[in-house]
């Protein structure tokens, strides 16, 4: 079964409520008969459009393919949460690959929310964004481990932008039962992430990108040139890039045992009204201390979009009772509320939950594995991969040297282990250990 068709109708993004709320964009013709290009990018994602828009940029010839439309994947279906720093903590970075390259690393991180920031700026994206993620602690000791990071991202990299919340200033900011403290990051942002994608691919096509939507690649022929084959024609390209994430099938053997699709899931409730207040008192996302991450924010219609859950099959669960259930510990008063839409999506992670970036041929370069932090890395990610294309290829030599261990058991195996590890973090969760 292909993760590209488990659980989406062809060339249709999900019934959600970004769906429902984007500004629509006319599909792209697929792709009939043979192209050149100076670059093939597989994926029309954050990390597809980005790479892409900046290739047209510096005057490179591009095609860009999707399966099915821009942004159908986790880009237009996740939290839309675009976070300081790396996915990893700097402190396990530091013992990871050592205070230089973290430091490289922190400073990578800090580029890509700029990035974003500066994108949705000079292109005029309407995405909704705005600044503010509050990152939430269940006990006394996450409070204070949380504040301990914070001191050590002031003191080791200059960073004093998070602000130390103590229990009763996080209560006057999100009054939830459950949380006893934590930070609150104003250069941090959220967004309408279906709209920052369609917004650049926009921009990718007002700068001569040809993209084709609706087009499945089912091979890439190694080569000078490279030549990506597809359910219609196919591309031949001095440069390819994989931008496929959780939806890369088989297209990649080694990319595929560092990096496996899991499925995460969001709810938008009916509109809250006066009751908004009883959830966030200001215009912020939250992101909490769980393994299995809660997230959330108040949409621009006074919705909560509420995301919680993961599966690691192919098929989607009963998505309303997968999120209400964490939503239900975190609002106890929304418990019954009314679910207007629910969707899940797949998104990609890696062993450490770093972003896998590699050179796959000499011309061929990947990237993927964002772990829940992709607005940001992502967005980057492409740009990098373009950067390198042009023999710039620092900050891409950067994340290449990050360890990327393979997942344990293959491909037939690593689903099953991960959900028997994912159940015993989820006990840790429950028991506050």
């Amino acid at each position: 079964m292909n993760l590209l068709f488990a659980n989406d109708r062809q060339g249709q993004y999900p019934p959600s409520w970004y769906a429902a709320t984007a500004t629509p964009l006319a599909p792209f013709d697929p792709l009939r008969g043979q192209l050149k290009a100076d670059v093939c990018i597989i994926g029309a994602g954050y990390t597809g459009l980005s790479a892409a828009l900046h290739l047209a940029e510096a005057g490179l010839n591009v095609v860009l393919l999707e399966a099915h439309r821009v942004g159908f994947g986790a880009s237009g279906r996740n939290g839309g949460q675009l976070g300081s720093g790396q996915r990893m903590e700097q402190t396990a970075l530091e013992r990871l690959v050592g205070k230089d390259d973290a430091a490289k690393l922190w400073d990578l991180a800090e580029d890509a929310k700029t990035l974003v920031k500066s994108l949705i700026s000079r292109h005029g994206i309407d995405c909704h964004l705005k600044p503010g993620i509050a990152h939430m602690c269940f006990s006394a000791r996450e409070v204070a481990e949380e504040h301990a990071y914070a001191d050590h991202l002031a003191a080791q990299y200059g960073y004093t932008a998070l602000q130390k919340l103590d229990r009763e200033a996080a209560q006057a900011l999100c009054p939830s039962p459950r949380y006893m403290g934590g930070t609150l990051d104003m250069t941090a942002a959220h967004l309408h992430p279906l709209g920052y994608a369609l917004g650049l691919a926009r921009a990718a096509q007002a700068a001569g990108v040809r993209i084709h939507e609706n087009t499945l690649v089912s091979q890439i022929d190694k080569g000078t040139p490279a030549r990506v084959q597809t359910n219609r024609g196919a591309v031949t390209a001095d440069h390819v890039i994989l931008a496929c994430n959780g939806y890369l099938g088989g297209l990649d053997a080694r990319v595929a045992a560092r990096v496996m699709p899991i499925n995460n899931f969001i709810a938008a409730t009916e509109p809250l009204g006066p009751d908004a207040a009883r959830v966030l008192t200001r215009d912020i996302a939250v992101a909490d201390t769980k393994f299995v991450v809660n997230y959330f924010r108040l949409s621009h219609d006074n919705r909560l979009l509420f995301g919680g859950g993961e599966s690691y099959g192919y098929r989607f669960p009963d998505i309303d009772a997968t999120v209400r259930k964490p939503m239900s510990e975190i609002f106890p008063h929304l418990r019954d509320i009314r679910f207007e839409y629910t969707w899940g999506g797949t998104l990609a992670i890696t062993m450490r939950r770093m972003p896998y970036l590699a050179r796959l041929a000499p011309n061929i370069l990947s990237a993927s594995g964002y772990s829940g932090h992709g607005v940001g890395t992502a967005t980057h990610a492409g740009k990098l991969m373009a950067d390198a294309i042009a023999g710039q290829s620092a900050g891409f030599d950067t994340l290449c040297r990050v360890p990327a261990p393979r997942f344990p058991g293959g491909s037939a195996l690593r689903a099953p282990l991960l959900a028997l590890a994912m159940t015993w973090y989820a006990t840790r969760d429950r028991l506050g250990i």
